[in-house]
């Protein structure tokens, strides 16, 4: 009798280590503190639904690194998306993987919670969208969502961090988005000398850069507009177009001929760090950007108003190009950028 006890006794612990093993353990992946700043745009949609979280953002730094999110392993988002750039490049336009040259100029990443559209012609509206993009495209990673999940689904550290962001270790292409975006989502910049003199935190702006201020929202503003400076519109600038067929601008989502070679207007946020400037990199520096507009630009049946009622031009002087170039520099936020 005891022995049979005995048996029942170890076949109960068995069971029981049994289920210890295989019972989910449940981690706190709280949700990230995200210090909105005042007086920033509402808050994109989709963020409510896909709120960064500990581990989110941490596997979609980790993804946002990874090269093997490319063909053959040589390029990852972070190496056309460069923080000292303020997630930009310095190159004409993006270079993927084996050289290959892509369409337009790499655009900046930073406040992407706050903007209703991505990319030069707004084709994304959630940002959770955006990541295939660069993966499938033939210039940029040239990959598949299939080839991205079947190299990193059994590494151990990416199994541990979706398990501790989604309950299990599943990769889906979902997953990979979501978190991609999450870390996205924290890349706030709202540090520069701008906004410390806005606040009122013991820094004034310098006599050129009061000129410059001033005659930015004479001539400048009412594009650059918000704290974003940029009012998320697309608009014909009569920049020098860029000859590659496949380009129509936002025409190329619309079809709409009115809206040929429009561009969303970009952020002037950290503009210091992110040249050249342009659609495909027209302009190698500040200074000949405005110099082009104050020279004349091109004339197009659907050409800005901003442009067309003023003789396609914004004219400016060389002190006043000279001050607006400093006052567009106290909008570098050198902790963001890690200068």
């Amino acid at each position: 009798m005891k022995k049979g006890v005995s048996i029942l006794a170890i076949f109960i612990l068995l069971i029981s280590c049994n289920n210890d093993y295989y019972e989910p353990v449940s981690y706190d992946n709280p949700q990230i503190s995200l210090n909105i700043p005042f007086g920033f745009p509402e808050l994109n949609n989709s963020v409510k639904s896909n709120v960064p979280t500990k581990y989110g953002v941490e596997l979609g730094e980790k993804l946002f690194q990874d090269k093997r999110l490319s063909a053959d392993n040589s390029i990852s988002c972070s190496s056309c998306h460069i923080r000292g750039n303020a997630f930009a490049d310095n190159n004409a336009q993006a270079v993927g993987i084996e050289n290959r040259l892509g369409l337009r100029n790499v655009p900046a990443i930073q406040n992407m919670m706050f903007l209703n559209f991505y990319n030069w012609d707004g084709n994304i509206l959630q940002l959770e969208n955006q990541p295939l993009v660069p993966i499938i495209t033939h210039e940029e990673m040239g990959s598949s969502i299939l080839e991205v999940i079947g190299k990193i689904k059994t590494d151990l550290m990416y199994r541990d961090l979706f398990r501790k962001v989604f309950g299990d270790e599943t990769v889906t292409a979902e997953r990979i988005y979501k978190s991609i975006a999450q870390y996205e989502y924290t890349l706030i910049s709202a540090n520069s000398k701008y906004d410390r003199v806005k606040r009122n935190e013991g820094e004034v702006f310098t006599e050129n850069e009061a000129q410059g201020y001033q005659t930015f929202q004479k001539k400048c503003a009412s594009c650059h507009s918000t704290e974003l400076f940029t009012d998320q519109s697309f608009r014909n600038i009569g920049f020098p177009v860029n000859p590659n067929t496949n380009e129509a601008g936002r025409g190329r989502v619309t079809g709409l001929p009115g809206d040929y070679m429009s561009f969303r207007v970009p952020s002037l946020r950290n503009v210091e760090y992110t040249a050249p400037y342009g659609s495909f990199g027209q302009f190698p520096t500040l200074r000949t950007v405005l110099d082009y507009f104050d020279k004349g630009v091109l004339d197009a049946a659907n050409l800005d108003p901003v442009f067309k009622n003023n003789g396609n031009k914004i004219p400016l002087s060389e002190q006043e190009k000279t001050n607006l170039i400093l006052f567009m520099k106290t909008l570098s936020d050198r902790e963001f950028a890690k200068k």
